[in-house]
């Protein structure tokens, strides 16, 4: 099945959450955000591996970000990397790399995975992948997965499935992040998933669904088939992308598909969205401070997340459950509970630089 599958990586967002380490110039996927030695980007590329044929990887970018996919991952084909001119959410992105890969085999499987989660237990995701890629082979269905909660997360988005203890299930509703009380409502019911943003489909089964479900997009990069893999591509995106919609494929397809899937996967993750799920997934001390300073000294302080330029040290006296980060020329303090205001944050301070 490998000659068969193809691999469609996002890789555009600017990561605004994690400002001010992640930046418009080199967002949170370009990084080593857990000082492994790899970015994020470069850890999902690797995950596919025995999966997906390198030369059948696309991934979808800002034209902005185009030398750093390369010069992270240079055994890309320079021809798979799908420059964006503009930014216009998921549908237009996995539109665009469908439509392309529709020229090149007509009759692939594709796997749809953003470029900066956090996947742990490599050999249980690629066990997972097959079984869901043999699932859409022989089915036209829309395959999402979904991972077991294991706490009442409202940073998340939930599915709910049809039946409780089925791998692969029909998907009775999407359910936007929920308050505190909904989210242990849902843990209690046992029939909700977190929404992981991992996709798997034939092309068939999504191109006939952008066909129904968004026909001026579908008849967009249709356009496009000409001039896909020619010196004429690019000129043809930057001049579709501007008009297109800003729409998440969720809202473009996904909650009104009838053809909709999950499947229950057993491995570790998190889409590292925020400095919160950073701190998580972070090695801590005995009162739950994480630091990555080069030496770092806490006094009566617990819980919180201290992320500086390197060789910096830093002394953290009476906070609990704070986010202090150094970087590129800002210092934030932010209690962890107040951190969905980071973006607020960045555009009030974008807006007092100018």
């Amino acid at each position: 099945m490998k000659h068969n599958t193809y691999l469609i990586v996002m890789a555009g967002g600017i990561g605004s959450r994690f400002w001010p380490m992640s930046t418009e110039n080199k967002p949170k996927q370009f990084l080593d955000m857990l000082h492994t030695g790899r970015t994020l980007f470069q850890h999902t590329i690797e995950r596919f591996q025995g999966i997906c044929p390198i030369e059948q990887i696309m991934v979808v970018t800002s034209a902005n970000y185009k030398l750093l996919v390369k010069e992270q991952c240079p055994e890309l084909l320079d021809e798979n990397i799908l420059a964006e001119p503009c930014m216009r959410n998921t549908a237009p992105c996995i539109a665009y790399a469908s439509y392309k890969i529709k020229k090149m085999n007509p009759e692939a499987n594709i796997i749809v995975a953003p470029s900066d989660h956090l996947i742990e237990e490599r050999d249980v995701f690629r066990n997972t992948i097959q079984t869901g890629l043999e699932f859409v082979a022989s089915n036209p269905a829309i395959l999402t997965l979904g991972i077991q909660p294991r706490h009442p997360e409202t940073g998340y988005g939930y599915i709910q499935t049809s039946q409780k203890n089925i791998e692969i299930a029909k998907v009775t509703a999407f359910k936007e992040k929920p308050n505190l009380a909904t989210a242990e409502q849902y843990m209690a019911d046992g029939s909700y998933l977190w929404n992981a943003g991992i996709f798997l489909w034939s092309l068939p089964t999504i191109l006939s669904a952008f066909e129904k479900y968004a026909p001026e997009l579908s008849k967009a990069f249709e356009k496009g088939i000409p001039y896909y893999y020619t010196d004429q591509e690019q000129t043809f995106v930057d001049e579709t992308y501007p008009s297109c919609e800003n729409i998440s494929i969720d809202y473009c397809i996904l909650e009104k598909a009838e053809n909709l899937y999950v499947q229950k996967a057993g491995f570790s993750w998190s889409d590292l969205g925020t400095w919160s799920a950073l701190w998580e997934k972070s090695e801590k001390n005995q009162e739950g401070n994480v630091a990555t300073a080069n030496r770092a000294a806490f006094y009566e302080s617990s819980g919180n997340l201290v992320h500086v330029t390197s060789g910096k040290n830093v002394i953290i006296q009476g906070l609990t459950d704070y986010i202090v980060v150094e970087a590129n020329n800002v210092l934030l303090v932010c209690n962890k509970k107040e951190e969905q205001r980071i973006k607020h944050f960045l555009t009030d301070f974008k807006n007092t630089e100018n």
